[in-house]
């Protein structure tokens, strides 16, 4: 697991899925995580699932001009519009600076 450390751009996704587009959603879902972890400055992707059904994903990008050029990847904005219309019933962004870091191993 790598963490974030100070400079990186955390993004906090906060989501629940529509369930008439759950498996249309996983393929595009792990297209995304493929084409993420290609792009320079990628760190981490983590995801957890509440019992509700509200999923948390937390992405971790070096910095902010590494974060904008996966925001504006031309397949990254094709499924931000499909989440919109189709995969998601609801959702939230936050797009934070890591301005301090600490972990124990």
């Amino acid at each position: 697991m790598r963490y974030p450390e100070p400079g990186n751009v955390v993004t906090v996704f906060r989501s629940r899925l529509d369930p008439e587009h759950v498996e249309e959603y996983a393929a595009m879902a792990a297209e995304m995580l493929g084409l993420a972890a290609q792009m320079p400055g990628f760190v981490s992707f983590d995801r957890f699932t509440a019992e509700d059904g509200e999923r948390l994903s937390v992405i971790v990008f070096e910095n902010a001009e590494t974060e904008r050029a996966w925001r504006d990847h031309v397949r990254h904005v094709e499924a931000q519009a499909l989440g919109r219309e189709r995969f998601y019933s609801e959702y939230s962004i936050a797009v934070s600076e890591c301005v301090r870091a600490h972990h124990s191993e």
